[in-house]
């Protein structure tokens, strides 16, 4: 059975997830823990339920979403997993992060690039991918068809949509691809977004005043 576990960490409140199933195998997805106490909330609960993290995933490089990559690499020796094309993303933030108060980032590089095309596999757990583009170049969500949750980073939150007016991003870019991407899951999917509450497929096809049915913008 699969079972997720989320923190709310840094000033741009976003969401981290690790995702473990009954082998205790894991995944962390988008750390977002740069203070020291953030990195001990994650590590106690990882050493609390006897956790053996496999991977390290950004579902796109922004800066916080990657705040704890080098924590989680060197912590639990795992690769790092991202989009080819969110490469200079990643490789961007040393660039800019003293400017947003994090003058202790650490820069990471990817291990391994990902796409739609595979598959995450850890424990008994099969993970799907969708490239659903526009809030950044590469960005990825993960989803679960079984359990009905989904990764979805900055894509599609409750009630909104990822910005799409940082380098690399596309509004018209993120709209269809939520629409033909996220819109094609299972109206039941729980969305789990990088920022805020979770939601589901069918309430964003209803509500979402960008991409929804009552659609404004």
């Amino acid at each position: 059975m699969l079972k997720l576990k989320y923190f709310t960490f840094n000033p741009f409140m976003e969401n981290t997830y690790v995702l473990f199933d009954e082998t205790k195998e894991a995944i962390i997805f988008d750390p977002g823990c740069y203070e020291k106490n953030e990195r001990e909330k994650l590590h106690d609960f990882i050493l609390k339920e006897g956790l053996i993290v496999k991977y390290l995933i950004n579902t796109h490089c922004h800066i916080d979403h990657v705040l704890g990559n080098a924590f989680v690499k060197r912590q639990y020796n795992v690769p790092l997993l991202i989009h080819q094309n969110e490469v200079m993303v990643l490789k961007s933030v040393s660039a800019y992060a003293s400017n947003y108060g994090f003058p202790g980032y650490e820069e990471t590089e990817a291990d391994q690039f990902i796409d739609e095309s595979d598959e995450i596999k850890f424990g008994n757990t099969t993970l799907k991918i969708k490239f659903v583009p526009g809030h950044a170049p590469g960005h990825l969500v993960f989803y679960h068809e079984g359990s009905k949750l989904c990764i979805a980073g900055d894509t599609l939150f409750q009630g909104s949509i990822g910005r799409t007016d940082l380098p690399g991003g596309d509004h018209q870019t993120l709209l269809s691809a939520i629409k033909s991407e996220m819109f094609t899951l299972p109206n039941d999917m729980v969305i789990y977004p990088g920022h805020g509450p979770e939601t589901t497929v069918e309430y964003e096809k209803e509500n979402n005043p960008f991409v929804g049915k009552r659609a404004k913008f």
